[in-house]
């Protein structure tokens, strides 16, 4: 696949952090999108992450959960020391990451902000995450991902 450099992939090439690209295709509009990203990546659903932007008290923030289940919104309030969380709104998050949604990474966003990874992320050598546009994952080691991100990981998804 041609062109696939996205701004998460150019971050990873430019730290020299070990990943891969692993293209797919599913439809943006697929009720059980995350799960069927998995199946067409051939990885169980758990490791295959959704990065959701929210707002904490205010702040935009990111939250990186499995695909398999849903993000509790009170324990990433609580992981970030703030009182309430909600699910930011589509054009807000569109525009301060710089993805689309379906589309969006945790990795080299417009403007940097706050991250919490659910912490089932460090049961698996490697996870992945959208790699900056719908169709590409990235596969990486969830160190990585944290360290690249400033994260703190925190047990903030409720399984469905």
């Amino acid at each position: 696949m041609a062109g696939q450099g996205t701004p998460a992939t150019a971050l990873l090439v430019k730290r020299k952090i070990a990943h891969s690209t692993h293209p797919y295709d599913v439809s943006p509009d697929s009720p059980n999108y995350g799960a069927e990203v998995a199946a067409a990546l051939g990885v169980p659903p758990g490791q295959v992450f959704k990065s959701l932007v929210t707002e904490v008290d205010g702040v935009l923030t990111v939250a990186v959960v499995p695909v398999t289940g849903e993000l509790d919104l009170k324990a990433l309030a609580a992981a970030r020391g703030g009182k309430r969380a909600v699910l930011a709104d589509r054009t807000l998050a569109e525009r301060s990451t710089g993805y689309v949604r379906g589309g969006i990474s945790p990795l080299g966003q417009r403007k940097r902000l706050p991250t919490v990874v659910d912490v089932s992320a460090s049961s698996f050598p490697t996870i992945y995450v959208s790699a900056g546009r719908r169709g590409l994952q990235l596969q990486l080691a969830p160190g990585d991902l944290v360290a690249l991100t400033g994260a703190v990981t925190a047990p903030i998804a409720a399984t469905r």
